[in-house]
């Protein structure tokens, strides 16, 4: 892993600051506009579904968020030595969403989680997943990468449509290299907040602990 400064709702190595932005147009635009006025679905759930199908289509833009890095993009950044990059997807129990919930101090949105594994060979690389939520109305998109022992590699944003004023810096997003799921890996402990931006940082904070936490519960059992 070379992460460092500045991919399935819930939750790299990254060059410095974000790429060309573009803005909503098309039929997921359209798509997105309609989704926020439906009552029937939680909102957050609306956004994640989108918001990760343009980045996986790489498409820039086209759910109304500032796309920094396509899910490619963000996938050859986080595991640039990999000789294949699996899928595979989380099933949650009941028991486990709680349990989850209760470690990250944070609500999980879906009781699927997809996680993206880099290998090089047969060696394990790490785990890439990526978290989506509304900050204050509208999404940002963070990508957590984890070694393998759930040590933070790297933290990126990918996505992000609130004002940019209230875009984390990457050096503040770099304090989370090397965390584990600590009780004090919190705002205002071992994370610095930043005045003015405490929705945006908070949201990146509980991804992190979100991604520890699914680690934890579903991941490292698999390895002993």
């Amino acid at each position: 892993m070379t992460p460092r400064e500045g991919p399935q709702p819930g939750l790299g190595s990254y060059p410095a600051g974000p790429g060309p932005r573009r803005y909503a147009r098309g039929p997921l635009a359209t798509s997105w506009r309609r989704a926020r006025s439906a009552p029937s679905v939680p909102l957050s759930r609306v956004v994640g579904a989108l918001l990760l199908a343009a980045l996986a289509a790489g498409l820039t833009g086209d759910v109304g968020a500032k796309v920094f890095y396509s899910m490619d993009q963000a996938l050859r950044f986080a595991f640039p030595d990999a000789s294949t990059i699996e899928k595979e997807t989380l099933f949650l129990s009941e028991p486990e969403v709680r349990q989850v919930e209760s470690l990250a101090r944070a609500r999980l949105e879906s009781r699927m989680i997809p996680v993206h594994i880099g290998k090089q060979n047969q060696r394990l690389l790490g785990y890439a997943m990526v978290d989506v939520h509304v900050v204050r109305t509208q999404p940002e998109a963070v990508l957590i990468v984890l070694e393998p022992d759930g040590v933070i590699a790297s933290t990126t944003l990918l996505a992000f449509d609130e004002s940019l004023d209230y875009l984390p810096p990457g050096r503040w997003l770099r304090q989370f290299d090397r965390k584990t799921l600590r009780p004090d890996l919190a705002l205002g402990q071992e994370i610095a907040a930043i005045t003015g931006a405490t929705l945006s940082t908070s949201g990146v904070t509980d991804s992190v602990r979100r991604a520890l936490a699914v680690y934890q519960v579903k991941l490292a059992p698999k390895k002993r």
